[in-house]
């Protein structure tokens, strides 16, 4: 456990990157302004949101450093274009505390998401609209004050977004949301959304995943291991399963996200229903 003294330098040298891309996609037709938001742009955008997934747990500078890990998420926020790092923290506490808890882990789909998207097309258009759902599940489910610091990441993202608009044009900001949009939905990578905890095997709801994406997705897939240890940065958890290989080599994992988004659409017995659901009592109830 502890911070990762590497994380922050990663983050921004992927901010500094996507910066000199708004500069070269400025000049670029539309068509290719959106061939490369969804083909390196929002692979960037959706790494860097499981980047802020680390930092949501304080190993950018530390637990006793909060308050520099909330505004360092702000700066990993810029490029994916809309305010977000403030509200994923806020909603993330609730995920590892009441894991599956009705009303209170905002990551399980909605009744009405169950009932509607439960054919192969339906679960493909609902893989598409994956994002739009995370931003109002929360809003339905389980809606709480706005607080300060969410108001300051707004500012700080739309005051970014103009500046760069101002200095670049419309394209690099259509560069940025469009791929945040696109590899927040339907793309490879999406599938740890799909592989991290819904129930391909009975009595199973979390699950980890050991290939390469990991590379580019802090390690997202090692996530049995981060469920059972929070603490530890990303880039630490093969090392869990290294050390307690017989603890998690035995469990169910997944070979391929690829795979996991096929099977979502196509495999009847698999869809937004396909998750644990348990009552929760509030941790300072009483």
């Amino acid at each position: 456990m502890g911070t990762d003294p590497h994380l922050k330098w990663v983050v921004l040298a992927m901010v500094a990157a996507q910066l000199v891309v708004c500069h070269l996609v400025s000049g670029l037709a539309w068509k290719w302004v959106l061939f490369w938001a969804y083909a390196f742009g929002g692979c960037v955008n959706h790494s860097l949101t499981l980047a802020i997934h680390d930092i949501s747990h304080n190993v950018a500078f530390g637990n006793r450093q909060a308050k520099w890990n909330r505004w360092f998420a702000v700066i990993a926020n810029l490029p994916i274009g809309m305010p977000y790092s403030a509200s994923f923290k806020k909603y993330h506490i609730d995920h590892h505390r009441y894991l599956g808890g009705d009303h209170l882990d905002v990551d399980i789909p909605t009744d009405f998401e169950g009932w509607f998207f439960c054919t192969p097309f339906r679960k493909l258009l609902w893989l598409i609209l994956q994002p739009l759902f995370y931003v109002l599940r929360p809003l339905y489910m389980n809606p709480k004050p706005i607080s300060r610091m969410e108001i300051c990441n707004a500012i700080v993202q739309f005051s970014a977004d103009f500046l760069l608009y101002r200095a670049c044009g419309l394209k690099p900001v259509v560069y940025l949301l469009a791929g945040s949009v696109f590899c927040l939905g339907f793309h490879p990578i999406s599938g740890h959304f799909i592989a991290e905890h819904y129930m391909f095997m009975k009595g199973h709801e979390t699950y980890s995943y050991y290939g390469s994406l990991n590379l580019i997705t802090f390690n997202v897939g090692y996530h049995t291991e981060h469920h059972d240890f929070p603490s530890i940065p990303g880039s630490r958890l093969p090392m869990v399963r290294q050390i307690a290989s017989e603890y998690y080599d035995s469990l169910p994992q997944h070979q391929s996200w690829v795979r996991v988004l096929w099977d979502f659409v196509f495999n009847e017995e698999i869809g937004p229903y396909s998750r644990i659901k348990r009552k929760c009592k509030l941790a300072n109830a009483g």
